[in-house]
């Protein structure tokens, strides 16, 4: 059984969990030659029907694979499984792109016997090169979805492209006096830039809640938290965070009425939160995670802007990589945020080390900077002293190694 560790009120995160921690859930991945070595397809599977609700890439060209998935949504607000595959986008393809989409989803419902209505459908990989449905076909059928660590393990290692580690994770919290999963487990390194990025994320959880209530929670908590990190300023075609409720918890329904409400959002943004950390930290030749704070903002969505334009900053990405305090850099992307402040009272910190306050430079020791600068994690802190606005985001370093990677990606 997966150990536990309180993490806020009845929250707990759980040690071992991924996607098959929820009740009835079960996971499966493999490798079916659409790479040289590494797993490329695999499936996730409700034992009942699960209410779905899913966030897009806001890219205008959007891969076949959503679509898809859309019309099975619509269909009916619930889902059964989502199969994935990584190697091939399937984006830009045409017709017969859509038509390789809607035989990954038919091939899948008949293995599992199910509709095909209760199929969602990723990809990830290369855009403009057709699936490889000789390969994929044949690897759906042999897929053999179960509920242990290994099985989830086995998902999470199929839908990777250029990631050098699976991202998984799983919190629990009380709802009605039952013990609530929330699971996660996501894919992405490059090409990821609010709103979403080259990133897939898929959440389970055996809460009891209606669709549209799903919905909400998720479109209100993707802007917190997916939509706020950053890795190399580009949006893909593919993204989508999709997320199924079984209801297999056995409580009552959930909806913004009901007093374990908060245990829920909170429970599911700190699975966000996690997912989107691992991305940002995992970025194409990142060797650091860097995190922005801004306090003091008009409003919450106005700090969550700055924060994003600050972590998205190529110019504050290499001085982080190089560990150079440049605290110029980050109060200039706050001046081109778009976002209405006032320039003499801006506080910046880069670590526990104050910068800049009141917009007056502040003496620091280069030296300590410089060495938070050097950790895995960095902070980067401002307030511009005129609300009560809040927001976070996520990014990393940009290095010699993301030219490396990028420029070969097709060799």
């Amino acid at each position: 059984m997966a150990s536990s560790t309180t993490v806020k009120g009845c929250m707990q995160k759980i040690a071992d969990g991924s996607v098959h921690t929820p009740a009835g859930f079960k996971a499966a991945g493999l490798h079916a030659k659409v790479k040289r070595k590494r797993k490329d397809l695999g499936v996730i599977v409700s034992d009942v029907p699960a209410s779905a609700a899913a966030v897009y890439t806001l890219n205008q060209i959007q891969a076949a694979p959503l679509d898809v998935t859309r019309e099975s949504i619509a269909a009916g607000d619930t889902l059964r499984a989502v199969v994935a595959n990584s190697g091939q986008a399937n984006a830009c393809m045409g017709k017969v792109g859509v038509a390789d989409a809607y035989d990954m989803r038919d091939q899948t419902a008949q293995a599992l016997n199910l509709d095909p209505l209760d199929v969602a459908v990723a990809s990830t990989g290369t855009i403009g090169e057709r699936l490889q449905m000789e390969n994929i076909l044949p690897g759906i059928a042999q897929l053999q979805p179960e509920t242990n660590r290994a099985a989830a393990n086995a998902f999470a290692e199929s839908i990777l492209t250029t990631d050098t580690c699976t991202k998984e994770t799983c919190y629990a919290t009380e709802i009605d006096g039952k013990t609530v999963h929330i699971g996660g487990v996501a894919k992405g390194s490059g090409m990821i830039h609010p709103n979403m990025a080259t990133m897939l994320s898929f959440v389970t959880t055996d809460a009891n809640i209606a669709p549209d209530y799903l919905q909400q929670a998720l479109s209100e908590i993707t802007d917190r938290t997916y939509n706020r990190i950053t890795i190399d300023g580009d949006t893909s075609t593919n993204d989508m965070v999709l997320t199924l409720a079984n209801g297999q918890a056995g409580h009552e329904p959930l909806h913004p009425g009901h007093p374990d409400w908060t245990h829920f959002m909170q429970t599911l943004e700190c699975v966000c939160i996690e997912q989107s950390k691992q991305i940002a930290r995992d970025g194409e030749g990142a060797t650091k995670l860097v995190e922005v704070n801004v306090q003091g903002a008009p409003t919450d969505e106005d700090a969550g802007k700055i924060a994003k334009q600050i972590v998205g900053s190529d110019l504050l990405k290499t001085a982080v990589f190089g560990t150079d305090g440049n605290w110029g850099r980050v109060i200039c992307a706050i001046g081109y945020s778009g976002v209405t402040i006032d320039p003499e009272t801006i506080d910046i910190a880069i670590g526990p080390y104050m910068t800049l306050s009141q917009s007056e430079p502040v003496d620091f020791s280069e030296e300590a900077v410089t060495a938070h600068l050097q950790q895995d994690e960095v902070f980067i802190d401002v307030n511009l002293h005129l609300g009560d606005g809040t927001g976070k985001a996520w990014g990393c370093d940009l290095t010699y190694d993301y030219v490396r990677i990028n420029a070969g990606y097709r060799t």
